[in-house]
C-alpha cells in the first residue's frame, strides 16, 4: 500500500531555523506536573543526510550548543518558501519543539494499527513533535522526529502539511480543508497502516467530524453528513483533505486534522470562517411623495448574514449630486435565523423641513460587513417646494424675457399703426 509520494524535483533552499524548545519541568510530587521551561534552540534542516548543513555560518552566541540539531526531512515540507524567510526579515515563521512518547492508541479507529501489543525494539529512541507555520500562514507542518539516544540528529519520521491554515467560504459554497502526510517508507511502522481523524472545535465545544482505519479500510460509525475524503488520493498521495459538501454557519471554527502510526501521531489545526453578506432591503419601497415638512419613516432590514457585527447607516443624495450622512438612525437588536444566519434592521426619520432636502434625491442605506459592502436605494420625491430652484429661476426669466419682447413688439406695431393714420388725415 503506498502511502504517499516523496517531493520531486524541489529546489528550494532549506532554512536555519530558529525554535522554542519546550518540555515540562518535573512534577513536584503527587502526580501534580510542573510548568513549562521554554529554551531557545536552532534547527538545520536538510532534504537527505549527505548534506553538509552546517556550513562555515557561527550559531548564535545565546543558544545553547545542546539545543542545536539537525533535522532530515526526505519530504521537503519543511522546505518551503515561507519557513525561510530572506535573512534580516522582521517576520519570523512560528516553530515548537516537544520531546513525544510514543504510545499506543484506545480509540476504535486506531487501535487495529497496535492490535500485536508488542512495542517495537525501533521505538527505544529519543522521540520530537515539532509544530511549524509559515509566514502569513501559508502553510502549517507538524512533525515526529526520531533520533537515536543522545544524539542531535533527527530524522523526520512523519510528517503532516496544510495550506489552508485560514480559510474562508460563503454559504452553500463546497469547502475543501487541506491536509496532507508523508511517511518515511524506510520506518517499520509505515507496514502496519494508518488512521485519519477530523474533529471539530469552537469555544469549547468539540465533535468528531469523520475517522477512517486505513489498515482495514473502514469509516467509523459516527461521521457528520456532507464530509467525506477522496479515499483514492488517500491511500495513493497522502492526501487526507476533507470536504464539506456545503458550507454552513455551524461549520465555523477550528478543525484538526490527525493522523496515526502504530505508536506515533502527528496533528495540524487550522481555521475555517463562513462569511456572507447580508442582503438588503427598504420600506416602503417605492417611498410616497412628500411635501414640505412631512415626515417619513424608513426601514433598512438587511438579513441573511454571518457573523457578527455589523454597521447600518443612511445617505442622502440631492438632484445637485452631492451626498451626506443621515445617521445610523435607531438600530434594532440582532435576530438569528434557523440556519445561524443573522438579522438587524435600522429606522429612519425622515423629516423634510429640517434636512433641507430639496426637491428630493435618492436615499441610500449603507451595510458595511466583513463580507463586503452592500447598498440599497430608494428614489424621493418632494412636491410643493417653496422656493424656487435655479433651474426654476433660470425659467422663469426667460419667460420673463419673452413676454417682455412680446409686449414691446406689440407696443411698437400699434405705435407705428397710429403715426401713419395721422398723417393720412394732414394729407385730406
Amino acid at each position: 500500500m503506498l502511502l504517499n509520494l516523496l517531493s520531486e524535483g524541489c529546489s528550494c533552499t532549506c532554512p536555519v531555523m530558529e525554535c522554542w524548545f519546550v518540555q515540562e519541568k518535573p512534577g513536584r510530587g503527587g502526580g501534580l506536573t510542573g510548568a513549562t521551561t521554554q529554551e531557545k534552540s536552532l534547527l538545520h534542516i536538510r532534504t537527505d543526510k549527505q548534506s553538509d548543513v552546517t556550513g562555515s555560518q557561527r550559531d548564535p552566541s545565546d543558544i545553547d550548543p545542546n539545543r542545536v540539531y539537525v533535522i532530515t526531512d526526505p519530504s521537503a515540507n519543511l522546505c518551503h518558501a515561507s519557513l525561510n524567510p530572506p535573512r534580516g526579515s522582521i517576520q519570523k515563521p512560528q516553530c515548537e519543539i516537544n520531546p513525544f512518547l510514543p504510545q499506543p492508541s484506545s480509540l476504535n479507529w486506531v487501535a487495529s494499527l497496535t492490535e500485536s501489543a508488542l512495542s517495537p525494539v525501533y521505538l527505544q529512541a529519543d522521540w520530537f513533535s515539532s509544530s511549524y507555520q509559515g509566514l502569513n500562514q501559508q502553510i502549517g507542518v507538524s512533525t515526529i522526529s526520531r533520533a537515536p539516544t543522545g544524539t542531535k540528529e533527527h530524522d523526520v519520521i512523519l510528517s503532516i502539511t496544510s495550506r489552508t491554515m485560514s480559510a474562508k467560504s460563503r454559504l452553500g459554497e463546497p469547502v475543501t480543508l487541506d491536509c496532507s502526510f508523508w511517511v518515511d517508507p524506510s520506518t517499520p511502522l509505515s507496514e502496519s497502516g494508518f488512521a485519519v481523524e477530523w474533529r471539530y472545535q469552537t469555544r469549547g465545544d468539540g465533535r468528531l467530524v469523520l475517522a477512517y482505519n486505513g489498515k482495514l479500510d473502514r469509516l467509523a460509525d459516527t461521521h457528520e453528513t456532507g464530509a467525506f475524503l477522496d479515499f483514492e488520493a488517500l491511500h495513493e498521495r497522502g492526501n487526507a483533505s476533507l470536504v464539506l459538501e456545503e458550507a454552513k454557519v455551524r461549520h465555523s471554527g477550528t478543525y484538526i486534522c490527525t493522523i496515526y502510526l502504530p505508536y506515533l501521531l502527528a496533528q495540524v489545526a487550522m481555521e475555517l470562517e463562513i462569511i456572507e453578506p447580508p442582503s438588503l432591503s427598504i420600506h416602503p419601497s417605492p417611498l410616497p411623495l412628500a411635501v414640505p415638512g412631512q415626515t417619513l419613516n424608513l426601514q433598512c432590514e438587511a438579513s441573511g448574514f454571518a457573523p457578527l457585527p455589523l454597521e447600518l447607516s443612511w445617505e442622502f443624495k440631492g438632484a445637485d449630486g452631492k451626498s451626506r450622512s443621515l445617521g445610523s438612525g435607531r438600530m434594532s437588536g440582532h435576530r438569528q435565523a434557523w440556519d445561524g444566519t443573522f438579522s438587524q434592521s435600522s429606522r429612519l426619520d425622515l423629516d423634510t423641513s429640517k434636512l433641507d432636502l430639496g426637491r428630493g434625491g435618492e436615499v441610500t442605506c449603507v451595510a458595511v460587513h466583513a463580507g463586503g459592502t452592500r447598498r440599497a436605494s430608494v428614489t424621493l420625491n418632494v412636491i410643493g417646494f417653496s422656493s424656487p430652484s435655479i433651474e426654476d429661476s433660470m425659467a422663469m426669466v426667460g419667460v420673463a424675457l419673452v413676454l417682455y419682447g412680446l409686449i414691446k413688439f406689440v407696443s411698437w406695431s400699434f405705435t407705428g399703426s397710429n403715426k401713419a393714420d395721422g398723417e393720412e388725415k394732414k394729407e385730406k
